[in-house]
């Protein structure tokens, strides 16, 4: 891969067999660079990673602790030397579970380090938005006109909640009060699929028709 630019910037990973976007956000020339949700793939992963010069650190940021969002995390973490990842807590017990499994396509993740919370907000908001899971959030990255959404909002879709621990009506409200009130332009990058804003899922989604 071709080194990225040091200039503020976004690059997207599509990694595992359900097509996770993992997101590499680098808002300032020196300083963090967060790896959201490495579902997968981790060897692709790490050379994304080292693509990004004069790094100051790394972050692990999760937006939900699903298999095939957490998949990638123990060997990302471990090579960049990341001794804990971003995890809500009411995800906790998820993160953890030999069940958090797609089999036979995922089996549990292996290696997890430990979660904390919450992360130093330098760069960025944190919006919790249970529903697609008890400790799902989003992640508002002001400066760079980005929404980080994980399986909360896509285009043209909203998260499934017929997994344990999802709530339709809690999802819903989330995506009404803490997402459609953000700028009509913001950008939202989610978890899978395509790039989004907040104005068109507003005005075409269908499952936010007022």
């Amino acid at each position: 891969m071709e080194e990225a630019n040091t200039a503020p910037a976004i690059l997207v990973e599509t990694v595992g067999i359900f097509e996770t976007n993992c997101y590499f956000v680098y808002p300032k020339e020196a300083g963090t660079l967060y790896i959201i949700d490495p579902g997968g793939d981790p060897e692709k992963l790490l050379e994304t990673a080292a693509s990004f010069r004069n790094v100051a650190q790394y972050r692990i940021l999760l937006t939900h602790a699903h298999v095939d969002h957490i998949s990638g995390v123990g060997e990302v973490a471990g090579k960049l030397g990341i001794p804990a990842v971003f995890l809500h807590p009411a995800d906790l017990d998820l993160y953890r579970s030999p069940e958090n499994a797609l089999l036979p396509y995922l089996p549990p993740a292996q290696n997890l380090p430990p979660t904390q919370w919450p992360p130093d907000m330098e760069d960025f908001t944190i919006l919790t938005t249970p529903g697609h899971t008890p400790g799902g959030v989003c992640y508002y990255f002001q400066s760079m006109n980005a929404l980080f959404s994980g399986d909360t909002l896509f285009s043209g879709s909203v998260g499934r909640t017929d997994l344990p621990g999802g709530d339709y009506d809690s999802l819903m409200r989330s995506i009404r009060e803490k997402l459609l009130v953000l700028p009509e332009k913001l950008a939202v990058f989610p978890g899978h699929g395509d790039q989004t804003t907040i104005g068109i899922e507003k005005s075409f989604n269908p499952y936010l028709a007022h």
